[in-house]
């Protein structure tokens, strides 16, 4: 359908444009031990692998409400939560793997600073679909990385 990748492709850009201006790290897990710093007397762990920085966008879902709990096997209490977040990346960007960490490297706006550093786990690699403007991949946020940011 030409008529139609062409009107595709013009959302696409302008996704691009007004949509994907913060810049995002999708990165393999760091397999390996934590090591002293002994200047700040905590532990780093190693980085993962690298697997895209670039333009994206990080969202939370469209409604609130998605944010679950669900209490552990053996616990009679709501141990952690499931937030529903997306994040959004060109569609030239390769598809995040299932249990890649998503960080937010860089905002273009100043007032949303607080998200740098903040870490989110894909839930499921990249969605896919026959037509496509953007890469939308399914997040939950991790509600803690032992101090590591």
């Amino acid at each position: 359908m030409p008529g139609l990748d062409t009107a595709l492709a013009g959302v696409a850009k302008w996704l691009d444009g007004n949509v994907l201006l913060d810049t995002v790290r999708v990165e393999l897990p760091a397999s390996g031990t934590p090591v002293l710093n002994e200047d700040t007397g905590e532990l780093v762990r190693p980085q993962g692998e690298i697997l895209y920085e670039g333009p994206g966008a990080v969202q939370g879902g469209v409604n609130q409400s998605e944010i679950q709990s669900t209490p552990g096997a053996l616990t009679p209490w709501v141990q952690e939560t499931k937030s529903r977040y997306r994040m959004l990346t060109p569609l030239g960007a390769p598809v995040p793997r299932k249990d890649a960490i998503v960080t937010v490297v860089r905002v273009h706006n100043p007032a949303n600073t607080a998200l740098i550093g903040r870490a989110w786990i894909c839930q499921d690699p990249g969605r896919a679909a026959t037509v496509e403007v953007v890469r939308i991949t399914p997040l939950d946020q991790i509600e803690d990385r032992g101090g590591t940011s």
